[in-house]
């Protein structure tokens, strides 16, 4: 004898809907509807009825039975009918239900009206372009001769998505048919036609070479251009260390001056492929809509990312308890996985309002005051609210998303570890992060706070933090160390 658990085919269903983010449930949902006869959309404005159709179907019997028997005598009538009688009911014209100008309206129906300022053309008919097939049409514009065209195919393929040259002339010209008898000057000089092409800056070889490119594309009259082009070529590494004082020792030029030909440097772009996005944008759908009323957190459901569902109460009529028949049983399991799937989001609406309740009731001081008010929250504290296990809390905060007065997050943005205070008290990660962003936004750029420093700030506030903890905090930022921040006033 032993135990063992079996998942029902409902658990199993239920389970798999928890853990969908809104568009991949809005994409299962319109296959439900497609597969399933015995679902429908509920429309707008309609009284919402997902009353059981199977619970007497003695009411619905009759009115499948009123149907057949309209139709019969519907077809006993005509067949009485002679020819003549027909012919003289039909008249000439027959009144049609639409007109050319409600056609024209619904072919065209996703255009904008011309007073329509929102309609964004681009966002909603581009797709992602890769930086080959950018730089690949430009080539198809650009005069050249057919062994040219090769190189440059060859070129353009070398290039990465950050838009350097990847492949070395060199290699580049060995890999080329030696019957073609291409030398390398042929190939440096289609190079120098592709780093004409756009976006500035585009198949370099070093970051030096990659600004160098976009300084010359520059209007010839920019001030300080000269020193910017001897900067980038003869003292890059210098900049990159930001060794201020051999730059002005070297450049012969006052602080205030290098200051001018640092900030022309820094409008340039060090990565121009990343101009060119290939990837199609991807939007979030918030699942829970959070706003304040009377000074009280109100959450509820956002009732326009999932349609409402439920059953066809005409196709359940047909279905009759005492047939066997194919066609009958049929209809008697799609009726039992309709009310199965309506079940299931039924409960994954509920679990979702409860987790994001309780999320709401904990984290009011970020919704009030911002990330430094942040608490510590973790999976088992939701789970212990609401009487759930931790999995199913972790599925239903994950890919499910928060609209709030300050902005769409993730359900699970609001869980964070906890650093122990001072005071004896918690301070969440996430506050700690907010806190370490503020103090190096505030630092004087000449002198940049260290991490040492930074932790020695945070334990003067009462909160116990190791420098090496800082410094993992500060990379998850994307904040670069003391040393790279420096800049010249």
């Amino acid at each position: 004898m032993g135990q063992q658990l079996t998942m029902t085919p409902q658990l199993q269903q239920a389970i798999r809907l928890l853990q969908l983010s809104t568009l991949d449930l809005q994409q299962e949902i319109q296959e439900a509807l497609e597969s399933n006869p015995m679902l429908e959309r509920q429309e707008e404005g309609e009284d919402f009825d997902n009353s059981d159709p199977m619970a007497d179907n003695a009411e619905h019997k009759p009115a499948a039975e009123t149907q057949e028997t309209s139709f019969q005598e519907t077809t006993a009538a005509n067949e009485n009918l002679e020819e003549g009688e027909w012919n003289e009911r039909i008249p000439n014209e027959l009144p049609v239900d639409t007109a050319w100008e409600d056609i024209y309206q619904t072919s065209a129906s996703s255009l904008p009206s011309n007073d329509d300022d929102e309609w964004d053309f681009t966002t909603r008919t581009s797709t992602g372009e890769s930086l080959q097939s950018h730089l690949l049409w430009q080539l198809n514009l650009a005069p050249m001769s057919d062994v040219d065209r090769m190189i440059a195919v060859t070129l353009i393929d070398s290039i990465n998505p950050q838009g350097y040259l990847e492949d070395g002339l060199d290699e580049i010209c060995a890999g080329f048919d030696p019957e073609l008898d291409i030398e390398l000057d042929e190939v440096e000089a289609v190079l120098h036609r592709i780093q004409q092409f756009e976006p500035a800056g585009i198949a370099a070889r070093s970051l030096s070479e990659c600004l160098l490119l976009q300084l010359r594309q520059l209007p010839a009259r920019t001030p300080w251009m000269n020193e910017a082009q001897r900067l980038v070529s003869d003292y890059i590494d210098l900049l990159g260390s930001r060794d201020y004082t051999q730059l002005m020792r070297r450049m012969k030029l006052k602080e205030d001056e290098l200051r001018q030909v640092i900030e022309l440097v820094q409008s340039l772009n060090p990565r121009p492929g990343s101009q060119i996005e290939s990837s199609e944008p991807e939007y979030v759908v918030p699942d829970v809509i959070v706003r304040k009323h009377n000074e009280r957190w109100l959450v509820e459901l956002n009732q326009e990312a999932v349609p409402r569902l439920r059953v066809n109460a005409q196709y359940a009529g047909f279905v009759r308890r005492a047939d066997t028949s194919a066609d009958n049983t049929f209809m008697r399991n799609q009726l039992q996985e309709a009310r199965w799937f309506i079940k299931s989001l039924q409960s994954r609406n509920e679990t979702l309002m409860k987790v994001a309740t309780q999320i709401v009731e904990h984290q009011r001081g970020f919704l009030d005051q911002g990330d430094e008010a942040m608490k510590p929250l973790v999976l088992h504290d939701i789970a212990e609210a609401v009487g759930m296990h931790e999995s199913t809390i972790s599925r239903v905060t994950t890919q499910k998303y928060m609209h709030t007065p300050r902005g769409i997050y993730e359900l699970k943005y609001f869980f964070s570890s906890h650093v122990s205070t001072a005071e004896g008290g918690e301070c969440s990660s996430t506050a700690i992060r907010a806190i370490i962003k503020k103090l190096v936004a505030g630092e004087n750029q000449k002198k940049p706070l260290s991490d040492s420093k930074i932790a020695g700030l945070l334990e003067a506030q009462g909160i116990q933090v190791a420098r090496r903890t800082v410094a993992k905090y500060r990379e998850s930022l994307g904040i670069a160390p003391s040393s790279e921040r420096k800049r010249l006033m």
